[in-house]
C-alpha cells in the first residue's frame, strides 16, 4: 500500500510557504497598533515585496501567545525604502515612548528597519533590529523589477553597511541557507550577530518555528 504524501513532498517547502504568503496576503491590511504599559516589549513586524502585514499572522499569533504585543502596517507595493521607513517611524511614534521596541523585517521589511534606525532617528526608540533574509547587499536582478534601492550596486545599502556599527543599534541577521532570491552571502548586513538556517528557503523564515523561537529569545535578552 502506497504510503500517503505529503503537500510538501510533492511541490517542495518554499513553494507551500509561498502559497500560505499568499493566503494571508489580504488579511491585516490596517496597521495594529497595541497598547503596552510601561516598560513593556513591542515587536514591530515590516513586511516585505509585493505582501502585507498578513503573511505574519503565524509569527505574531506565537509572539501574542508569548505575552509580547505586536505591532504591524502594511505598505503598498513598489513603495520604496525610505517612504515605508517614514511610514514606520510614524508607527513607532504611535507607541508609547517607554515601550522597549524591536523590528524586525522580512526581506525589504529588513532594510527599511536599518534605515529607520540608522537615517531617520530610530537610534532612539529601538532596542534591536532582526532581519529576515533581507538584500543587504542587494538582489542579482534586474534593475527595473527591483529598484535602486534594492540593486547590488545601491548607494543606500551601501551607507546602511558602513554606518551600521556607528548607530549603536544591535542587529541579528538571519540568513536562510536556501534562499534562491536573497543569496545566502547577500542576506548579512555585515555587524552584528549572524544566524544560518539550514534548508530554509527565503518565505519559508515566515512560518519557521526556529525564527519565532529566535526572536522570543532576543526580545527577552536585555541589552
Amino acid at each position: 500500500m502506497a504510503l500517503p504524501v505529503s503537500i510538501e513532498q510533492l511541490i517542495g517547502p518554499e513553494r507551500v510557504a509561498v502559497l500560505r504568503e499568499v493566503a494571508l496576503i489580504p488579511r491585516d491590511l490596517k496597521p495594529i497598533i497595541p497598547a503596552p504599559r510601561a516598560g513593556e516589549d513591542v515587536v514591530v513586524l515590516v513586511h516585505g515585496f509585493m505582501a502585507s502585514a498578513g503573511v505574519f499572522r503565524p509569527l505574531r499569533t506565537r509572539l501574542e501567545r508569548a505575552g509580547l504585543h505586536v505591532a504591524s502596517f502594511t505598505h503598498a507595493p513598489g513603495a520604496g525604502v525610505r517612504s515605508i521607513a517614514r511610514r514606520l517611524a510614524r508607527l513607532v511614534d504611535r507607541l508609547p515612548h517607554d515601550a522597549r521596541v524591536t523590528v524586525v523585517g522580512h526581506s525589504l521589511g529588513g532594510v527599511v528597519a536599518r534605515y529607520y534606525v540608522q537615517e531617520l532617528g530610530g537610534h532612539a526608540r529601538v532596542q534591536r533590529t532582526i532581519s529576515l533574509a533581507a538584500p543587504f547587499r542587494g538582489v542579482d536582478v534586474p534593475r527595473l523589477l527591483v529598484g535602486a534601492d534594492l540593486h547590488a550596486q545601491s548607494a543606500l545599502l551601501d551607507r546602511l553597511r558602513r554606518g551600521a556599527a556607528a548607530c549603536g543599534v544591535p542587529h541579528t541577521s538571519v540568513i536562510a541557507a536556501a534562499d534562491t532570491l536573497v543569496q545566502p552571502r547577500a542576506a548579512s548586513l555585515g555587524f552584528g550577530d549572524v544566524v544560518v538556517l539550514p534548508d530554509r528557503g527565503h518565505n519559508q523564515l515566515l512560518f519557521c518555528d526556529r525564527v519565532a523561537s529566535l526572536v522570543l529569545d532576543t526580545v527577552k535578552t536585555r541589552v
